[in-house]
């Protein structure tokens, strides 16, 4: 929804009249425009300060529990040698469908917040552990290490590169010939 900002549709009263709104609810001072901005902030404000609604519409936004898409004709199957009748193969695939969301629903009612509370206060400590203790730790070791790294470097420059160097120099006169015979 656009309106324009002409000079001519923007109307700003500056009587001193007792709390600033005219007859119609409007505050004076204000633009329309400014008005209908803010009418729309509001709403807007209202829905993106709620996050539940994306998760309740999308909760494996990154396909990380596609293989639990299980459905009956992947559990049970029947070759066409071998058959029930047709009422128990449409009352078992009913009971298992309906048994399977039931027993996972009221599993989930029962167990998904402790779960979540312990897997929350689980990873707080490993990222508290990690941040305060590894890290440092790390740091430590290798401000602690650099000699070595210098040592390391020189070792390989004074002693290995020459004589790779030098073996190098004698295997380049060896050619290979392939020939059939």
């Amino acid at each position: 929804m656009m309106q324009s900002t002409d000079a001519s549709e923007t109307e700003i009263d500056l009587r001193d009249a007792g709390d600033g709104e005219d007859d119609e609810g409007q505050q004076t001072w204000k633009t329309q425009l400014e008005t209908v901005l803010e009418e729309e902030e509001e709403e807007d404000v209202i829905s993106t300060q709620s996050n539940t609604r994306p998760l309740i519409n999308e909760r494996d936004p990154r396909q990380i529990n596609e293989c639990l898409k299980v459905r009956f004709e992947d559990v049970i199957a029947e070759p066409v040698s071998v058959r029930s009748g047709d009422r128990v193969w449409i009352w078992s695939h009913a009971l298992f469908e309906v048994s399977r969301v039931w027993f996972y629903r009221i599993i989930t009612a029962l167990l998904a917040v402790p779960v979540s509370l312990i897997a929350g206060i689980l990873l707080a400590i490993l990222s508290f552990v990690h941040i305060w203790f590894f890290t440092p730790c790390v740091q430590v070791v290798l401000i602690n290490t650099g000699w070595l790294q210098t040592l390391w470097s020189s070792i390989l420059d004074i002693i290995l590169l020459p004589f790779f160097q030098s073996v190098a120099k004698c295997c380049r006169g060896i050619n290979v010939v392939l020939s059939r015979e």
